[in-house]
């Protein structure tokens, strides 16, 4: 890839010259840029510029694809309701308050 201005993550719309900017700035793995900047931090979840972040890192740097550091995942997270905790806790305790 040689134009600075291909974008690289498309979620957030950062090209190719912003992520090299990071990485000049001493970013070493995909977790740096990624507070940086939020790649794959969009609807993607990095689906789509994971890989494309880790091959400039790669390039940089002069190392194999496979000795990049991939991003850390957490799992998804929804609000629970206070009433269902409640009710998981009565029953580990062994009965109602009934």
């Amino acid at each position: 890839m040689d134009d600075k201005n291909t974008i690289l993550c498309r979620c957030e719309d950062l090209t190719r010259e912003t992520i090299l900017a990071c990485i000049e700035s001493g970013c070493h793995t995909i977790d740096e840029i990624k507070r940086m900047t939020r790649a794959g931090m969009g609807p993607c979840q990095g689906r789509t510029c994971r890989m494309l972040i880790a091959q400039e890192l790669a390039s940089y740097y002069h190392v194999p694809l496979e000795d990049v550091l991939m991003p850390t995942f957490r799992p998804p997270t929804k609000p629970v309701p206070m009433g269902i905790l409640a009710d998981a806790f009565s029953e580990e305790e062994g009965g109602d308050s009934e």
